[in-house]
């Protein structure tokens, strides 16, 4: 008890309180490896904000120990219970001038540096390459305007990790099917749109967050330092599957992309399909059941049982895959119900969308008088 009576004595001499204080920040710096601040920065664009974080934060941790110290100060040392009587006075010019031109020079302070960043952040000129993005629900195109490479990158998560049925991976709702690929050291212009409602392209590690609004090009960039894998989400809420919308930025060294990029060209000459190539009834159902796993399950379920909290009819014995085929073509590419199904006469080729629907038209137990689109069926559609 003596021990304990003694330790409050000495909590109360401000050479005590001083020296505690300066011991907890001097701890600061190993917070930024803790799990809930910034991701480790690999642009220079998010290091420039890391540091302003930083900087702006201490200049208020600064203002706070003054203002409150000063406070509290004030309201223990000059208490009436000691004796202190308040002083009567009012309007002190030269007291009004230093409050107001200390904050002005504090603003000013603060406001350099983070108008030097945002300047940064939006310088978009003389890039390296350019990648158009889009946003979809619930998936990101990226096109590669210099290469001709285009792509769609899916969720990868398995569907029984989602509904709890295995156990959670590491990389849980944030692994895709095919990442953007990009090399190090290089300065990407990435431009960002959307194709239905609004999202947003946001990877932590770049420092990089921009809105993909439909209608609109918006720009901006990063330059990675060294080869890795990044992972953000769209940060809009954009939908019931906003949150099943991962990206993955795959950084490469300049000559493990350049071989990736001849890969890519090489296997998108050969997926190149003819339109007027006459297909089997077959050959179009495997393709489909490809094509359907990767499009439509997400909504109508593998098994084609729909999903009615989504407004995804099911698919078994549904009236439009049974009736006219032109019309359920109609309907995948232009999509119906005020965009409950989307349109996908951009997403899909002439080819997977004859396959997708050859797929519906034959599987669970479906047995449609006309079960057999051909690709240029749909080439005509479009017209």
């Amino acid at each position: 008890m003596v021990r304990i009576r003694s330790g409050l004595r000495s909590l109360r001499r401000p050479s005590t309180l001083i020296a505690a204080g300066l011991a907890a920040l001097a701890t600061m710096p190993a917070w930024a490896d803790s799990s809930w601040y910034f991701q480790t920065p690999v642009t220079e664009t998010a290091r420039d904000i890391e540091r302003l974080h930083d900087f702006i934060f201490w200049i208020c941790v600064v203002i706070f120990v003054g203002v409150f110290g000063t406070m509290f100060y004030s309201l223990f040392k000059h208490r009436k219970s000691v004796g202190h009587q308040a002083a009567q006075f009012h309007e002190n010019t030269m007291v009004e001038v230093v409050w107001t031109i200390i904050p002005f020079l504090i603003l000013l302070f603060m406001a350099y540096p983070a108008t030097r960043t945002i300047l940064s952040m939006h310088d978009t000129s003389a890039p390296d390459m350019t990648i158009k993005v889009t946003g979809y629900q619930w998936k990101w195109n990226y096109d590669y305007l210099d290469d001709g490479i285009s792509f769609y990158s899916n969720l990868a998560t398995p569907l029984a990790q989602i509904e709890g049925r295995e156990q959670k991976g590491e990389h849980y709702l944030l692994e895709v099917d095919q990442p953007l690929v990009v090399p190090a050291d290089t300065k990407i212009r990435v431009l960002v749109t959307a194709g239905d409602v609004i999202h947003a392209w946001w990877v932590p590690a770049f420092g990089l967050k921009q809105d993909a609004i439909p209608g609109f090009v918006r720009d901006t960039w990063f330059r990675a330092d060294k080869p890795g894998i990044y992972r953000g989400q769209c940060a809009e809420l954009c939908g019931k599957e906003h949150g099943f919308m991962p990206i993955v930025v795959e950084v490469k060294s300049k000559a493990d992309y350049a071989t990736w990029r001849d890969d890519q060209k090489k296997k998108l000459a050969a997926a190149a399909d003819d339109p007027n190539k006459v297909w089997t009834a077959e050959a179009l159902a495997a393709r489909g059941h490809t094509v359907f796993d990767a499009n439509c399950a997400a909504c109508h379920q593998a098994g084609g049982t729909g999903n009615p909290a989504m407004g995804a009819p099911a698919l078994v014995n549904d009236k439009v895959v049974l009736g006219p085929k032109e019309h359920q073509i109609d309907v995948v590419l232009n999509g119906q119900n005020n965009g409950k199904m989307p349109p996908w006469k951009d997403a899909l080729s002439d080819t997977d969308v004859a396959a997708a629907i050859t797929y519906t038209r034959n599987s669970w137990g479906n047995k449609a008088e006309q079960n057999v689109v051909q690709p240029s069926e749909v080439k005509a559609a479009r017209k």
